[in-house]
């Protein structure tokens, strides 16, 4: 380093040895300060522990769920559905295909309805619906409506499902919206995989 190079000599001035390793010393523990101050402050931008646990997996037992029964629990702030069906509801499934917006599930499939799942219970298993129990219209939460015929709101050839108190939107046992409804999709069915027969894993589908 010249005798112009340190920082506040004038070039051309002379200056010196000890003096120039003072201010040598000076600028070096300074730099050092402000990277001990960064580290903190770069450190507030890592996510937290509670936003991470917010988008984690979710390991549910389902063993206590009664056919015809409707547990909701808790997945990224969305309220989930899992609902055991009963051997009647899933007979209905195919016979409401003609009244439905999206019967097949093409609709954003990426989106609302994982590879695993399109098909005629929108499920891995037959009897076991997995849903987010979110109108895809405004985002009000439906209503479950299992018992079947003629009630408030509903056709009098209603077969079982969901009624969304806000527009109206009616979904059968399935998710799937009704044609001519507000709602635009069928209810999102959210990544999941069974670790056993009694316990599901929502949030993360990899071995599904």
């Amino acid at each position: 380093m010249t005798q112009a190079s340190v920082i506040g000599v004038p070039p051309g001035a002379s200056i010196d040895k000890d003096k120039r390793n003072w201010i040598a010393t000076t600028c070096i523990i300074g730099g050092a300060g402000v990277a001990a101050v960064a580290v903190p402050f770069v450190s507030t931008f890592q996510p937290s522990e509670k936003a991470k646990a917010a988008g984690a997996a979710i390991e549910v037992d389902i063993s206590a769920i009664k056919p015809g029964e409707k547990m909701t629990v808790e997945w990224r702030g969305k309220p989930v559905w899992i609902v055991r069906r009963t051997p009647e509801q899933i007979a209905t499934l195919e016979k409401n295909d003609p009244l439905l917006a999206d019967p097949k599930s093409e609709r954003k499939p990426d989106e609302f309805t994982p590879a695993y799942a399109r098909n005629e219970g929108r499920s891995i298993k037959p009897e076991v619906l997995v849903v987010v129990g979110i109108c895809t219209h405004l985002g009000c939460s439906p209503s479950e409506k299992f018992k079947t015929g003629a009630q408030p709101s509903l056709p009098d050839d209603w077969t079982g499902g969901f009624l969304c108190p806000c527009h109206g939107s009616t979904f059968d046992m399935a998710g799937r919206v009704y044609k001519n409804k507000p709602a635009p999709d069928n209810l999102p069915v959210p990544p999941h995989i069974y670790l056993s027969d009694t316990k599901l894993l929502i949030g993360e589908d990899k071995k599904a």
